[in-house]
C-alpha cells in the first residue's frame, strides 16, 4: 500500500508574493474608485457607508451639504482619529459646537448666533481649498436637483452678514487702541498703554455677532476719561497706565 503523500508546504516568498498581489489589488480598487467618484448628487443614506470603515471605499463628510472626500486625512477622520465622528455625515454644527455625540452631529445651525454661523461657513471654505469636493447632499441645504435650498441661502446671508459686521467692529476700535496685555502663571495677567491710561469698554457690536456683550481693555486719553461706559479695572488707579487683571 502506497504511503501518504506529505502535504505540500507553500514557500514563504510565494506567501509574501500572494499578499503583496492582494494588498496591491486593494490599493488599485480605492485608487479607482475615487478616480471615478466624481461629483454628484448624494442621499443621507449612502453618504453613511463612506464613513471610514471600509477600506475600499474613501472617507467622506458633509458640511453646509457639500460633500468632500477626505482620505487623504485618514488617520484624523478614519476609525480612531479625533474627526471621525464628522465621516459619514453632514454634522455643520457640531464645527462651532463641539458637541459631537447624539443630536449634536446634526446639520441645523437654528439658534446659532452669527460669527458661529460665520465660522461654519469658514469650515466649508477650508474644506473647499484642501479636499476633493464629491458633490452635494440632498437634504437640509440642497434640493433633488442640486440647487440650494431657502435654508441655505439664509445661512449664508448670515454670514455675510456677520463678516461685513465683524469688520465694522474693527474699523470701528481702530480708533482708540487696545491695551498691551501680557500674562504669566508666576504674576498673573497685567494691561498696560504707552499712551493714555487702560480703561475696560463695552464692544456694543458683539450682541449682533454673538449675542452677547464683551468688553475689551483700550487705551484713552485724560480728556476721554470722562467718557459714559468707561470702566476702571478692580484695584487699579485712576491714573495709572498699568494694571493687574
Amino acid at each position: 500500500m502506497a504511503s501518504p503523500s506529505r502535504p505540500t508546504r507553500v514557500s514563504s516568498p510565494l506567501l509574501l508574493g500572494l499578499g503583496f498581489l492582494i494588498a496591491l489589488i486593494a490599493f488599485a480598487l480605492q485608487f479607482y474608485i475615487r478616480k471615478h467618484l466624481r461629483p454628484r448628487l448624494w442621499t443621507v443614506e449612502e453618504l453613511t457607508l463612506y464613513n471610514g470603515t471600509e477600506d475600499a471605499l474613501p472617507i467622506l463628510l458633509g458640511i453646509l451639504g457639500s460633500v468632500f472626500d477626505v482620505t487623504k486625512g485618514k488617520t484624523h477622520y478614519g476609525p480612531g482619529g479625533g474627526y471621525h465622528h464628522f465621516a459619514g455625515r453632514d454634522a455643520s454644527r457640531a464645527f462651532v459646537s463641539g458637541n459631537f455625540t447624539g443630536d449634536g452631529l446634526t446639520d441645523s445651525l437654528n439658534g446659532l448666533s452669527t460669527m458661529e454661523v460665520k465660522s461654519v461657513v469658514d469650515w466649508r471654505k477650508f474644506y473647499m481649498e484642501r479636499y476633493i469636493f464629491a458633490g452635494k447632499l440632498v437634504g437640509q441645504y440642497y434640493d433633488s436637483q442640486g440647487n440650494p435650498t431657502k435654508y441655505l441661502k439664509g445661512v449664508e446671508s448670515k454670514a455675510k452678514r456677520g463678516a461685513q459686521l465683524l469688520e465694522k467692529q474693527k474699523i470701528e476700535e481702530a480708533k482708540i487702541p487696545s491695551c498691551n496685555s501680557k500674562w504669566s502663571e508666576q504674576e498673573g495677567g497685567e494691561v498696560w498703554c504707552e499712551t493714555g491710561y487702560p480703561r475696560l469698554v463695552k464692544r456694543p457690536g458683539d450682541i449682533a455677532l454673538t449675542g452677547k456683550i464683551s468688553q475689551r481693555c483700550a487705551c484713552f486719553k485724560e480728556e476721554e476719561l470722562g467718557r459714559p461706559g468707561l470702566e476702571v479695572y478692580k484695584g487699579c488707579d485712576y491714573f495709572s497706565k498699568s494694571c493687574r487683571v
